[in-house]
């Protein structure tokens, strides 16, 4: 059995090959507590698409092994399919926000949509790598290689998190009147006198401290402050219901500070919950800036001109 798929490398680097990019897929396809993609239609078509991947990666390798070097054209045209995946999610969620109580909002969705796609791309890869050892060393060697890829895809797929760019401090929230603070951010004006006893009652409040110049600018993107607020109403529920702005959860920046500060009200009040959901959102890249980076760049121009 050894001596035959060693003497038939083109089949066994295919077949090991889209094996491999197909387990990548299926590694790096999660549903958690964002419930997407949806089990089972949503995860059927990703499944399908990353088999698709694996396929034209592993296949590509003995094509140009052999000097097709069409081969090129289907990987160029797997990637315009990708791309197209990349809408296809954008859309998708676009749709389903507008139902959403607390929204993911524009950049959260953008988001989730770069991931599906490169994850596609990363299936291509370990078939690619996988079906290239083989052809150029032996079965085992394919076998290794796809295991690396498998650590490396999984790298790839660990984000970073809020608590890698601010400190996350539990406050309590404070009523001066109408007037609502967190800590000594002011929030809004809640006029109601039984809004303002639901928020005594339900609401939890904390406060972002950043840890650096860009962690400043970073948590004070619309689009992260809106991907914590939705976070936190996802795992823990949302204490409101349409057409109930007073109740929905806030968050406001100091603009002194660069703290920010958040109100949320979440249906299922446990403090312990609330305050890890809060450290695990996940830190998006579309919001992430280096202005320190780019001065500093600009400053060294500067003097070696």
């Amino acid at each position: 059995m050894l001596d035959w798929l060693q003497s038939h490398k083109d089949l066994t680097g295919v077949v090991m090959g889209t094996a491999f990019g197909m387990i990548a897929r299926i590694f790096m396809l999660r549903s958690d507590y964002r419930q997407y993609p949806a089990y089972p239609h949503g995860k059927i078509i990703h499944l399908a698409l990353g088999l698709i991947a694996g396929a034209l990666g592993a296949v590509a390798v003995p094509a140009l092994y052999n000097k097709d070097y069409t081969a090129i054209t289907f990987l160029a045209l797997a990637a315009q399919q990708f791309r197209e995946v990349r809408n296809m999610e954008r859309s998708t969620l676009t749709a389903i926000d507008n139902l959403e109580l607390v929204p993911r909002g524009a950049a959260y969705i953008e988001g989730i949509a770069v991931v599906f796609e490169g994850r596609n791309y990363l299936a291509i890869f370990t078939a690619f790598l996988s079906s290239l050892c083989v052809m150029l060393v032996g079965w085992w060697a394919g076998l290794i290689a796809g295991g690396v890829s498998l650590f490396l895809a999984h790298q790839f797929m660990r984000g970073k998190k809020i608590t890698h760019i601010a400190d996350v401090e539990m406050v309590p929230l404070k009523l001066d009147g109408p007037n609502l603070f967190v800590g000594d951010i002011y929030l809004m004006n809640v006029g109601l006198d039984e809004n303002r006893e639901i928020i005594r009652e339900q609401g939890l409040g904390f406060i972002l401290t950043p840890k650096n110049d860009d962690a400043k600018v970073t948590i004070a993107n619309m689009g992260q402050r809106q991907a914590i607020l939705h976070d936190i109403s996802t795992r823990l529920g949302v204490y409101r219901d349409d057409g109930e702005p007073a109740l929905l959860p806030v968050g406001k920046l100091g603009l002194r500070t660069g703290k920010l500060g958040l109100l949320v009200l979440p249906r299922e009040k446990d403090v312990d919950k609330a305050y890890a959901a809060v450290c695990n959102v996940p830190l998006l890249e579309a919001a992430v800036r280096m202005p320190t980076e780019a001065n500093r760049k600009s400053t060294e121009a500067k003097h070696s001109g």
